[in-house]
């Protein structure tokens, strides 16, 4: 390795910054250029949208995040300008379809949901900050678990998880309760209801400043640091293809996006942590094609609905004043929507799923007045139950040379399919998700099946494995199989089926990446 190696990271998300930060940190000689398509949101790097305070800057910057749909580019797309997009033709504000329906868009008729985001600090400057530990058979095997406990506890400190947020809302506290005493006796001890671990900092006022990329990348967004003189990132540059001599990677070929210009950038090691999808198609435009790659697509099939807490059950274990407390705070901070979060965990093997129990004064949709439960005093919860999905070869996504995306690459064809084992589990979890709801008040919206793709949390198309025997793209370190020097990243690498929000095992994958990284090249 040279005196002073050069890694090159695509994408600039959670993982992304991780192995930025962790390879800097761990090689005082090492440079890293990050690369990444989309446009920078806000004045730190990769901070959460949900900090922004003025709604309409808010608004603007989850707009730029919306790839071919985002402002000018949409009417090249066929979509007209006037054109209403939440919930149509992206999944939420601040991502965009793959399979929008425009010139150039992917296809997914099978995973519909299926959607990313294309700016600094990628999902992570839109995502929920929900970060539960996996547990059970969400583990990896090959991990021993003490090795394992101690990356969750390095990814924890990156992403500054809370596990006791919320944790002073006497109307939280009440939720739990109340999910307590329905569960009793059916869940192990440490796996009943408790609050929800989320990426954050606690504000003096109550509320969340809420993680992105920015806290990941630490000292690497702040001027004047020793990390940051050899940190350099640059937006709106999209790479074209991972350059290989050998059996080993030589650098990146980059379009900056502003000019249009291309050029080659050396590097001596290249981490690729895009997404779940954009990361193997880039993979394979460069001719990487291990056998699994883009295969074993995994999600979590969700099951949402709206509960109006019934003011008699919640007032066994809260007050009223507890209940002014509580909307004090939420009105202290109108433009964050979360408050309270409460969740059943993943457990094996009588509770299979993931409950979360999200607060809030008000419901995600218009109720028309004087509707039942519309003005609930007491306000709402909004509940979603995620179950497994097992990893396939079948399910995945693959890539023809002969069809060219909007961005020019191989375009992207999305193969899934809920199998009767799946199935079978939604609706035992569809039942826990009506016994919880029934514990807690009236149903306003009935538990339903969300569209595959909806969770946005794709996992398994990079999968780690511990042979190279055609089943997983990278070995237990994140090295891709047979190319030297080349590394990837993501929920794309989990190889098992979860049933909980990916980060922040994604980020422990990484940091044990990371390390290996810093041996590689020193």
């Amino acid at each position: 390795m040279p005196q002073h190696p050069t890694i090159a990271v695509v994408g600039s998300g959670p993982i992304g910054a991780a192995y930025a930060r962790l390879i800097l940190e761990g090689a005082p000689s090492a440079r890293v250029v990050m690369f990444e398509a989309g446009p920078q949101l806000t004045a730190l790097p990769g901070e959460s949208v949900r900090n922004i305070p003025d709604p309409a800057e808010k608004e603007r910057a989850r707009e730029l995040s919306q790839g071919p749909q985002a402002g000018a580019l949409r009417s090249s797309l066929g979509i007209p300008e006037t054109a209403v997009v939440e919930g149509m033709f992206t999944a939420r504000q601040g991502t965009h379809l793959i399979d929008f329906g425009g010139e150039g868009s992917g296809h997914a008729p099978t995973f519909p949901a299926a959607a990313a985001s294309t700016n600094v600090g990628g999902m992570g400057a839109h995502w929920t900050c929900a970060t539960p530990s996996p547990a059970f058979s969400e583990k990896i095997p090959f991990i021993p678990d003490d090795e394992w406990d101690e990356l969750i506890e390095v990814a924890k400190g990156l992403l500054h998880v809370q596990s006791a947020a919320f944790a002073d809302s006497g109307v939280g506290a009440a939720i739990r309760s109340l999910l307590t005493e329905e569960y009793e006796g059916d869940l192990p001890d440490g796996f009943g209801p408790s609050t929800l671990p989320v990426a954050g900092d606690p504000q003096p006022d109550g509320s969340m400043r809420w993680a992105g990329a920015d806290v990941v990348l630490g000292p690497l967004a702040v001027p004047g640091t020793p990390e940051h003189a050899r940190f350099e990132l640059r937006d709106l540059t999209l790479v074209r293809r991972v350059e290989t001599e050998d059996g080993r990677v030589t650098g990146v070929t980059v379009e900056d996006l502003r000019t249009q210009e291309t050029s080659f950038v050396p590097a001596d090691l290249v981490v690729v942590a895009a997404d779940a999808f954009r990361s193997p198609q880039l993979l394979w435009a460069s001719g990487i094609r291990p056998r699994a790659l883009g295969h074993y697509l995994t999600e979590h099939p969700v099951v949402i609905c709206t509960v109006a807490l019934d003011a008699e059950r919640m007032a066994r274990f809260a007050t009223e004043a507890d209940l002014e407390a509580e909307l004090a705070r939420r009105a202290a901070n109108p433009v964050d929507p979360v408050a309270a979060v409460n969740r059943i965990p993943f457990s094996e093997p009588d509770h299979p799923f993931s409950l979360q129990v999200m607060y809030s004064e008000t419901t995600p949709f218009p109720m028309e007045p004087g509707a039942a439960y519309s003005g609930n005093r007491w306000g709402y919860v909004n509940m979603g139950y995620g179950m497994r999905k097992a990893p396939r070869f079948e399910d995945g996504v693959t890539f023809d040379d002969d069809d060219r995306d909007y961005r020019g690459f191989p375009n992207m064809t999305i193969q899934y399919e809920l199998t009767e084992s799946e199935n079978a589990e939604i609706a035992a979890g569809t039942a826990l998700l009506r016994r919880a709801g029934g514990a807690l008040g009236d149903f306003v919206a009935e538990p339903r099946l969300l569209p595959n793709g909806s969770s946005l949390h794709y996992q398994g198309t990079m999968r780690t494995g511990e042979t190279d025997d055609g089943t997983s793209v990278a070995d237990p370190y994140s090295r891709v199989w047979g190319v030297e020097g080349l590394y990837v990243g993501g929920n794309g690498l989990i190889p098992t089926a979860t049933t909980m929000n990916p980060t922040l095992m994604s980020v422990a994958i990484a940091v044990r990446g990371a390390r290996q990284a810093v041996a590689d090249i020193s």
